[in-house]
């Protein structure tokens, strides 16, 4: 387990052998604080860190990092400019360490902790589409023979991937870490602080285009994990073959390259596709001369490429097919998609947590898979950059193709409902909105048994207050019946 002497030597090189108080794991709010953890007092736009300290020592932190003073009554050892060790020094906890800079440091700490771990094995995945997924998958699949953990919700930055990594002890023998990209050489920074031997990339689509500039930049900025994969037989970089701008990182890596795809020319693929709607996903896998007919509860044909990255991953790692199978089919059906029941009996299908074109078309692609009158509500896709026209216009083609109503929010889903009604859509069948209450009241009023509803848009909307009302609306009228 990592110890405050770990940390110590992390930050100063030297090492107090009367400093050998565990440390649980780290933490940034201190609601989140466990007995033992590190809490970092991080300075915010809103919220500073440092109020908190008092409270996060009461909820049990043994250690905090700290750059600025704090209430005189704590304990500190200050670790900036040239630290000496004073063997007067009470190491018990709880009390503070001053830095320079909380976050530097939690990083330094990470970095150090993650190089003691030498028999750990760590997979890194990134991609525009299907991060998050991919993570909960792929380790589902490795922890049928490994003790594994992986990244806790989003945490894919430089903040969350080092409270990841100092949540690992010794026990652990696998680690899947997601990375996030929004500017060149974030991922290359998490990267030289994790140290990943298996780096998997899902696709390059247009999501962050506004920050990033382009999907070239998009290609460099993700391309940073393959670049720093060890050289083979270690590295192994696992892309996507069905994705021109994956498929190019072949040239950027000296791992070994694993192709996965729905072509023949992917050393594994997948063929006979076929969605079951909410029941999953049944699909053939070819492998070399192996041929297996499989069928996974993960939601929507798109989930296939899903369950190629995890199967990939564990065929790297040495896993038999059986493992591998069975890894997919445990555990969830789909990370962010929820299925609900409106009181009308509609079934409602809630992925508002974020929203790109190729998330948008997959989920439309789900959507014409299920049974029943089909409505969108599909909201603005932000950060989309050059590609706001381009892709909420594709959106939108492909609605008028599936579904029976659509109904949009937001000034940019106004692009899809056009393109929708230049697709031939009935325009009494596109109905637009700009704020999200009238889009309740309309689906309260015209919802009945049988409806299938795709609710989709960028968070920033807040559309997930739409299905929340229509399933509290369902629970109200369920008490009192």
């Amino acid at each position: 387990m990592l110890t405050l002497a770990d940390a110590l030597e992390a930050l100063t090189t030297l090492r107090p052998e009367n400093a050998a108080t565990v440390i649980t794991e780290a933490a940034i709010d201190s609601r989140q604080v466990i007995p033992g953890s590190l809490f970092v007092a991080i300075p915010g736009e809103r919220t500073d860190g440092h109020d908190y300290v008092a409270e996060a020592f009461k909820r049990g932190a043994s250690f905090a990092l700290i750059q600025r003073d704090v209430d005189a009554s704590l304990r500190t050892l200050n670790l900036r400019g040239e630290f000496k060790l004073d063997s007067t020094f009470d190491f018990a906890p709880p009390f503070c360490l001053r830095v320079d800079n909380t976050v530097s440091a939690l990083q330094q700490i990470a970095r150090f902790w993650r190089r003691k771990l030498n028999n750990l094995r760590v997979v890194g995945i990134t991609g525009s589409v299907g991060k998050s997924t991919t993570k909960e998958v792929v380790a589902q699949v490795l922890n049928e023979r490994y003790r594994t953990l992986k990244s806790p919700g989003n945490l894919n930055n430089e903040i969350g991937l080092p409270l990841t990594i100092l949540r690992l002890s010794s026990g652990y023998e696998r680690a899947v870490l997601e990375m996030g990209f929004y500017v060149p050489g974030e991922i290359a920074f998490l990267c030289e602080i994790a140290q990943p031997q298996i780096g998997v990339v899902s696709n390059i689509g247009t999501v962050h285009a506004e920050r990033a500039g382009s999907q070239e930049n998009i290609f460099l900025g993700k391309a940073e994990l393959v670049q720093a994969l060890p050289p083979a037989p270690e590295g192994i970089a696992i892309l996507n073959f069905d994705d021109p701008w994956v498929r190019k990182m072949e040239e950027k890596t000296r791992a070994r390259v694993f192709f996965y795809g729905l072509s023949p020319e992917a050393e594994l693929w997948a063929d006979n596709v076929e969605g079951l709607g909410l029941e999953g996903i049944r699909f053939r896998l070819h492998y070399r001369k192996e041929t297996l007919h499989v069928r996974i509860p993960m939601i929507g044909r798109h989930s296939v490429h899903t369950a190629l990255r995890a199967a990939a991953v564990g065929l790297m790692d040495g896993l038999t097919w059986q493992e591998i199978i069975d890894g997919l089919r445990h555990g969830h059906t789909q990370l962010r998609l929820v299925a609900v029941r409106s009181d009308s009996g509609a079934l409602i299908l809630d992925d508002t947590y974020n929203a790109s074109p190729e998330s948008m078309l997959a989920a439309l692609n789900l959507l014409s898979e299920l049974e029943g009158r089909k409505i969108a509500v599909l909201g603005d896709m932000l950060e989309l950059g050059p590609y706001e026209r381009q892709g909420h216009e594709m959106v939108g083609l492909r609605a008028a193709q599936v579904v029976k109503t659509l109904l949009t929010l937001g000034p940019r889903g106004h692009l899809i409902a056009q393109a929708a009604r230049r697709a031939g859509m009935k325009p009494s069948r596109v109905v637009e909105f700009d704020e999200a209450e009238p889009v309740i009241d309309w689906l309260n009023k015209n919802l009945s048994e049988g409806d299938v509803v795709l609710i989709k848009g960028s968070h920033g909307l807040r559309m997930d207050r739409i299905p929340a009302a229509l399933e509290e609306r369902s629970r109200i009228k369920s008490h009192w019946r």
